[in-house]
This record gives structure tokens, C-alpha cells and sequence, in this order.
């Protein structure tokens, strides 16, 4: 059949090429199928390079057929994002799904979902350990060690078990496989191998990254291509002066709301505004998924409305990725999207997301991009 993984790409480096090629090594005649998050990221991050030079790349890594993560799964919480990504796998009729851990035990992921799912007592800690102050990771982390003596805080371990608690829940015919990670999450040091986030910072920096990515990356990486997360935080700014009432917005808690408003006139940037409303029960990455569904005006509403995965949107691919598409075509159950469709509720605010990417660089491409027919042969 074929092989499943999801990435974000932000931006693909050598880590995920190491990734990529265990993958072809394990399954040498298999298609590999990408779930690709796009212009945003999970833990409210602005993707540094926009979604199209992202699939580009991919194609250029080895990677036979690049689909979409719609926005509403893109941009939320661990359990949403993998529901979306593994549900579009399963459409797509992948049997197989790698993904990257620091602990590459898949019988103690495999466990701590099953406790997750099955065990009455773990809704019950986390609630008592959010309600002595621990933010929602934190509860989580207590909770599974106090019934399963495992610890667990990582956010790619985390990311693992929510992926498998979605392939247990729905009963879906798809093998978890892990690869140990190489890089270290928390470093911010430029090595090698090394994690997103490290290059990221040192982009903003202005240091050279080129020993950290592949040679094809490297074109992508340059100022006139990058998004920088400060790029938009006037636009966020207005936004959150304007509104008069932000408690709309997803991930927005009542009362929250009013610090926003509070702070904002003081803030600068991004990391200021993030370090000022910031708390043990509000992590760096609750807020900035909150400061993302603001910016894109992304409300409680829409996150009530797009909850099920509806069509499958291609990004790019290959021959052998078209070829894969042929065969399995008619046994998939939602459309298989090649072109921009008005009647579409969830692709119309995809749509409307890309739009306000690309204000600060003024990039019609990026919107022009929407509209074309990506079930074109590559060249």
C-alpha cells in the first residue's frame, strides 16, 4: 500500500531528510504520502516559508503526493491536529504511518493512549491537577505518570500518543511505526541535525543555516521568501484594539480577553505581548495558538462547524504519486480536490488564511496559487 507521515516543513531540514530516507530504506517500492501543514503551524507559529514553496521542497525530498491540513486542524491542539492529519491518511487508503519521537518505545506510546482512552480515573486527574493550577500539558504529564509510572513531556512524544489514540478510537486499519528523533528539541544550537525552532531563531538572526538543511532547502531561506512571526504583530495589534469583543475568537477564555486588551498598547512584538500574558495555567503555546486564531479570525463558531474532514486538497506530486491518486481514486469516500471550490465552507477560510499570509509581503502569488489546478502531471 502506502506509507503516511505529517510534517510541517518549518522549515524541512536535515532531520526530516534523515526521516525520509529510514522511510525509503524500510519500504523501498511504497508511496509516501504527506499530510503538510500549511501557511500556520500547531503551536501558533506563522510558517517561515509559505505552503507552496513547502510542497515544492517536498517534491524535491522524494515525497510522492502532498495533501493539505486544512486550517481548523492545523492550528489546534495536539488531539485536533492529529484527527485531521490521521483521518486524511485513512481516506487515502495509507496502511502504514511513520512518525518521529524522542521515546521510540511504541508499546509505552501505545499505552499511555489506551490509559488515556480507557481509564476513568485519567479525566478525573487532569481536572484535578487544572484545578490546583497546572496548565492542560502539565495535568496530562502528572496524570499518565500517577497511572502508568511513565513520563512523558515532549511535545513530539505527546503529538505520538494523540496519534494513536485517534487510530484507536476510530478503529482505523493504519500501523503506527516510530523513528527516533536525532535532533534535541530544546537546543537552539546550530548543528548538523537540529531542530526547527533552532533554525528559525537563527534566520532571525541573520546566521547562515545552509550546514543545517539540505542544498535545496536553501534557496527557500532567503529574506525575500521568509515570514517572519513580527511581520504581522501591527496586524494583530489593530485587531485586538479594534474588536470589542475578543472572547469569539477559539482557544479565547473569558477573561483573557480583557488582559489582551489591557497589555497590547504597551507590547512591541510578539514575544512581548506572549511574555506579558503568559502564566502556569497559559503556556507560550495556548497563547500563541489564541494570538493565531485572532489574527486570522478564526472563531469558536467555525471551530464548532469544522470539526469533520470533508475533502482531501492536493498540493503536489509526482508519477508515482499520480499513479497512486488513479488507483485508489474511486474508493475514496470525500472529493479529492484539484481546484479552488466557492461552495466549500472550510476552503473559502482556508483561502481567507493564505489572504492575510501574504499581506506583509505583498505576495499575490501566494493567493493566485489558491485557484490553480494542482492535479497537473509534474514536470
Amino acid at each position: 500500500m502506502a506509507v503516511g507521515i505529517i510534517a510541517e516543513y518549518n522549515p524541512f531540514h536535515n532531520g526530516h531528510l534523515y526521516h525520509l530516507n529510514k522511510i525509503k530504506e524500510m519500504y523501498k517500492d511504497e508511496e509516501i504520502i504527506l499530510v503538510l501543514g500549511g501557511n500556520f503551524s500547531q503551536r501558533g507559529d506563522i510558517s517561515i516559508i509559505n505552503k507552496w514553496d513547502k510542497t515544492d521542497i517536498a517534491k524535491k525530498a522524494g515525497i510522492d503526493l502532498i495533501v493539505e491540513l486544512p486550517f481548523p486542524f492545523a492550528t489546534q491542539s495536539a488531539d485536533f491536529f492529529a484527527y485531521g492529519a490521521i483521518t486524511i491518511l485513512e481516506k487515502l487508503k495509507v496502511d502504514k504511518f511513520v512518525f518521529g519521537s524522542e521515546n521510540d518505545d511504541l508499546d509505552t506510546l501505545t499505552t499511555i493512549a489506551k490509559t488515556q482512552i480507557k481509564n476513568t480515573d485519567f479525566d478525573n486527574l487532569v481536572k484535578i491537577y487544572s484545578k490546583f493550577g497546572e496548565n492542560y500539558p502539565t495535568a496530562i504529564a502528572k496524570a499518565i505518570y500517577d497511572l502508568t509510572g511513565e513520563k512523558i513531556n515532549t511535545p513530539n512524544d505527546l503529538l505520538g500518543v494523540s496519534y494513536i489514540k485517534i487510530i484507536i478510537e476510530n478503529n482505523y486499519a493504519i500501523k503506527p511505526i516510530i523513528i527516533k528523533r536525532k535532533d534535541n528539541y530544546h537546543s537552539n544550537n546550530l548543528e548538523k541535525i537540529t531542530s526547527s525552532t533552532a533554525i528559525r531563531n537563527a534566520l532571525k538572526e541573520n546566521k547562515d543555516v545552509s550546514n543545517s538543511v539540505p542544498k535545496f532547502v536553501d534557496k527557500y531561506l532567503n529574506y525575500k521568501n521568509i515570514h517572519f512571526r513580527d511581520y504581522y504583530f501591527n496586524l494583530l495589534k489593530y485587531k485586538i484594539i479594534s474588536e470589542n469583543d475578543l472572547s469569539i475568537y477559539q482557544t479565547v477564555d473569558e477573561g483573557i480577553d480583557k488582559l489582551l486588551k489591557k497589555v497590547i498598547i504597551r507590547c512591541k512584538n510578539y514575544n512581548e505581548l506572549i511574555e506579558k500574558v503568559k502564566s502556569k495555567r497559559y503556556t507560550y503555546n495556548k497563547i500563541s495558538r489564541m494570538l493565531l486564531h485572532i489574527l486570522v479570525g478564526f472563531t469558536k463558531d467555525d471551530a464548532k462547524k469544522f470539526k469533520t474532514i470533508n475533502y482531501i486538497r492536493i498540493l503536489g506530486f509526482n508519477d508515482k504519486g499520480q499513479n497512486y491518486l488513479k488507483k485508489i481514486k474511486k474508493d475514496v469516500d470525500i472529493p479529492i480536490l484539484s481546484k479552488f471550490e466557492r461552495n466549500n465552507e472550510m476552503l473559502n477560510f482556508e483561502l481567507k488564511s493564505t489572504i492575510i499570509y501574504s499581506i506583509p509581503t505583498n505576495d499575490d502569488k501566494l493567493i493566485l496559487e489558491e485557484y490553480k489546478n494542482h492535479l497537473k502531471k509534474e514536470k
